[in-house]
């Protein structure tokens, strides 16, 4: 929904709304629409509060950190390319990420607020920017996203959008606008209310045409009281990009100070 004005939005919503308003005088009728689009907005959050709970509550929104390590098969056009990769990857809210690559783990990405690097025995180097932006993207449109920033802004527009199907799950759909006309909409097992899909659009700053960017999330394990998908694939324009099988993942690891220093993980692996 990028691009449209919030007062179309809020036109459209408003008058999809009315269709189930009974007729009557156009006070009467404005109120009842503002009363529908009240109530569905309460039912949007009430969804995303159970959402919130059904992940771990004030306990998954204070996390300082996660640490998954599992097998990434990459696919081109749906297909799978080159098999699969060992990956220890670390996350840290808001904007750090670094991922460790191949069995000696010498090849390290980090993606910290909108830079990219890639750290190797030669040293370092920017990574793509096409790159980055992908990441700062799907970082930008998240999960932790919706619940922690946009769900907290009072000028977020908050859609329920009924019952879908994900997964061969039943599933609760919500949309979340921001103030910025970003969008994110999530489907929520109907039984569980834990996220099994996300996605989002955005359009192609060469070609201008709008791309579609989905994750979803399967094979629920709880570890450490966090209810954690361990089976995670992404999508884009409905074909598979990737998909990571999940072995291990640790919540809340006390770091290293370098931790998140490119430059000391650069000098430590020159010395190897």
């Amino acid at each position: 929904m990028r691009g449209v004005s919030r007062a179309v939005i809020a036109a459209v919503v408003a008058g999809a709304l009315a269709m189930a308003v009974p007729m009557g005088g156009p006070l009467s009728t404005v109120r009842a629409q503002d009363s529908e689009a009240a109530k569905n907005a309460q039912q949007a959050r009430a969804e995303l509060d159970a959402m919130i709970q059904a992940l771990g509550g004030q306990a998954w929104l204070d996390q300082k950190n996660v640490e998954r390590h599992g097998f990434v098969a990459g696919f081109f056009h749906g297909n799978p390319d080159l098999g699969t990769t060992e990956v220890f990857e670390f996350y840290s809210w808001p904007d750090k990420y670094r991922e460790e690559v191949t069995k000696h783990r010498d090849v390290i990405e980090f993606y910290i607020g909108k830079e990219g690097w890639e750290v190797n025995y030669r040293g370092k180097r920017a990574l793509p920017q096409d790159s980055v932006d992908d990441y700062v993207r799907r970082r930008d449109h998240s999960i932790e996203t919706a619940a922690k920033l946009w769900l907290k802004d009072p000028r977020t527009i908050l859609i329920f959008e009924g019952k879908h199907l994900a997964q061969r799950h039943l599933a609760d759909q919500v949309t979340l606008i921001s103030a910025e006309n970003e969008a994110i909409t999530i489907l929520l097992d109907a039984d569980t209310h834990l996220p099994l899909e996300r996605t989002f659009q955005w359009r192609d700053p060469v070609y201008h045409d709008k791309n579609t960017d989905t994750e979803d999330y399967d094979d629920y394990h709880t570890i450490d009281g966090f209810p954690t998908p361990l089976n995670i694939s992404r999508s884009k324009n409905g074909e598979m990009t990737r998909q990571f099988y999940v072995k291990d993942v640790q919540y809340n690891r006390t770091l290293p100070d370098d931790f998140w220093d490119v430059d000391d993980a650069a000098r430590k692996l020159k010395k190897k």
